[in-house]
């Protein structure tokens, strides 16, 4: 493997989260819970003691119609976990279509019978879905790059791969046009869109032996008329900060509410519902869209309280709940 960049995120062959990025202190935990750093030992320690609880299934939705764009307006379709149907009005052509971190098997896993099974049907079905001309992944984790779903897409519509450094090797032999890894920072121009990879408070890993080797990210959109911020998977931190100074508000923000319990293994990766509440404010969104809840129990809070805890910090904040939007399967929003 040829080394990648040195940077404050990468020693040229692993990746890390910048401390200037981190939040100080954590959030305060009890002291006979003491704070632990997620690995493959420790999450699998916890996860044989997965407390069941979540319903079997959910019943099906239907989608919402796509709405018609005009240039550069952003539509984003709510599919499930952290998989959206973004779509851009272009001037005499189809809107571009986007996919992120799409997953539509029944479990996240490497294996086919064992592993998160979904309780949830997607929001949009394979055959309802467009021909995709992007598909954005953010990190290699299985709930978010899932080679079934990839590979469903690449031999329909062959379209460009778009993921961090270090995640060609994940996507190899799967028939998209194209693949291009982005450093965070660096951009992609694909008329009539400018594609950012932003930073990310995360980690990667798809066995015990390549943990850090690959880069996590989320991206930004921004068509000249409107922008988007699709964080991926992040934990809470200053980089919100950083992402609204060298690129603006966003108008529509899609940031995930859940897999936080414990907190004490959880919250140096992925946020709270009261911190995406946060983080929208912190990048002074327009409007901010829920994700990665309700679809897989992959960690220990239940499946109502992601929502409930959404909209509890929204009323105690005298926040409208037209602005920080808890999305339907299949719900179909438009950036303001």
């Amino acid at each position: 493997m040829k080394p990648f960049p040195k940077s404050d995120h990468c020693d040229g062959w692993s990746f890390h989260n910048p401390a200037s990025y981190r939040l100080s202190p954590p959030l305060s935990v009890p002291p006979e819970r003491p704070t632990i750093e997620p690995g493959f030992e420790s999450i699998f320690s916890w996860q044989r003691s997965l407390r069941p609880g979540w319903p079997n299934d959910v019943p099906t939705q239907e989608a919402e119609p796509f709405p018609q764009l005009a240039p550069g307006e952003i539509s984003a379709s709510f599919i499930n976990h952290s998989s959206f149907l973004i779509r851009i009005g272009r001037d005499g052509q189809r809107p571009l279509a986007i996919l992120t971190d799409p997953i539509l098997s029944e479990r996240c896993s490497p294996l086919r019978h064992v592993g998160p099974k979904r309780v949830v049907p997607p929001g949009l079905a394979f055959d309802a879905i467009p021909a995709i001309d992007i598909i954005l992944v953010s990190h290699c984790h299985y709930d978010h790059l899932d080679r079934p779903t990839l590979r469903r897409f690449g031999r329909r519509d062959g379209p460009l791969c778009i993921a961090p450094l270090g995640n060609r090797r994940h996507l190899r032999g799967l028939p998209f046009s194209r693949v291009v890894t982005l450093d965070w920072w660096q951009t992609l121009r694909f008329d009539p869109i400018t594609i950012t990879a932003i930073p990310a408070l995360h980690g990667s890993a798809r066995t015990p032996f390549d943990q850090n080797r690959a880069l996590w990210s989320g991206f930004h959109l921004d068509t000249g008329h409107r922008s988007l911020i699709f964080a991926g998977d992040t934990a809470h931190g200053h980089h919100w900060t950083e992402i609204k100074k060298r690129l603006g508000a966003p108008d529509l923000a899609l940031l995930p509410i859940g897999a936080y319990e414990p907190v004490t293994l959880m919250q140096s990766v992925h946020m709270t519902p009261e911190q995406a509440v946060d983080a929208a404010v912190l990048l002074d969104a327009r409007h901010a869209v829920a994700m990665h809840f309700g679809t897989f129990q992959l960690t220990d809070e239940g499946y109502w309280e992601p929502g409930g805890r959404l909209k509890r910090y929204l009323a105690a904040l005298g926040k409208d709940f037209s602005w920080f939007v808890l999305p339907e399967r299949g719900q179909c929003l438009r950036a303001p």
